[in-house]
């Protein structure tokens, strides 16, 4: 058996190539795409984007669904998708004078694969654990819990907690925002939040990138229940 730094290295290098890792940043929005599909992406002929998605596969990084003649490609799932967005923030640079070159759209709100990521993804994470819906992460794995009152106010947001918890994923934890540095709230718990402000029309998504636009009914109803933003 691999030992486990052969195995990290093994990934690393399945990352580390400039038309792989096209292809997996590409797949953050959590949609699934064709091979020809991920070779535009790529800038690479059919057969080197299918060479290169057999290694992706191979290191567990995307996963393949066979559908009539067409094979759907995506991320492997949502620890694919952390680990991504924290090497975004490594690519940035050291902290300190951090000015984002992150577009504008892609900024104050997206999709980080299943759940809210940007400025709005920050602002709500603020605001729920200023509000003590969410406890304290513990230090190492950055997991939270829920007080009383997040499972009050989730409940009342209409998200079914008990099926969020029976999720063969994370339940709830912090996740390393890219153009912002701060975290967003992520796991099975960020997802449903993400997919309540879509149902609600709070956010609407683009049709042909991760951003997603807010509302101005959304961000009355945030800062209603969450407090005054400012995410511009």
């Amino acid at each position: 058996m691999d030992s486990e730094d052969t195995t990290v290295a093994g990934i690393a290098a399945a990352i580390g190539e400039p038309a792989r890792a096209r292809m997996l940043f590409c797949l953050m929005d959590g949609c699934a795409r064709t091979s020809t599909e991920l070779s535009v992406v790529a800038d690479v002929s059919p057969s080197t984007a299918s060479a290169h998605l057999a290694r992706l596969k191979d290191a567990r990084l995307v996963s393949v669904l066979s559908q009539g003649k067409h094979r759907y490609y995506s991320l492997a799932g949502a620890e694919v998708a952390a680990a991504l967005e924290s090497l975004m923030v490594l690519a940035g640079g050291v902290p300190g004078g951090f000015a984002p070159s992150t577009p504008t759209r892609l900024r104050a709100a997206r999709t980080c694969y299943d759940h809210l990521a940007g400025r709005v993804g920050v602002y709500l994470h603020d605001r729920l654990t200023s509000l003590q819906w969410l406890s304290a992460p513990q230090v190492d794995a950055g997991e939270y819990e829920l007080t009383g009152a997040g499972t009050e106010g989730f409940s009342d947001l209409g998200i079914d907690l008990e099926a969020m918890r029976a999720r063969r994923r994370r339940f709830a934890c912090a996740c390393l925002d890219w153009s912002e540095r701060r975290p967003h709230l992520g796991g099975a718990l960020g997802a449903a939040v993400l997919q309540t402000a879509l149902r609600r029309k709070w956010l609407t998504q683009d049709l042909d990138s991760r951003a997603l636009q807010l509302t101005d009914h959304g961000r009355k109803q945030l800062e209603q229940r969450f407090g005054s933003m400012d995410v511009s």
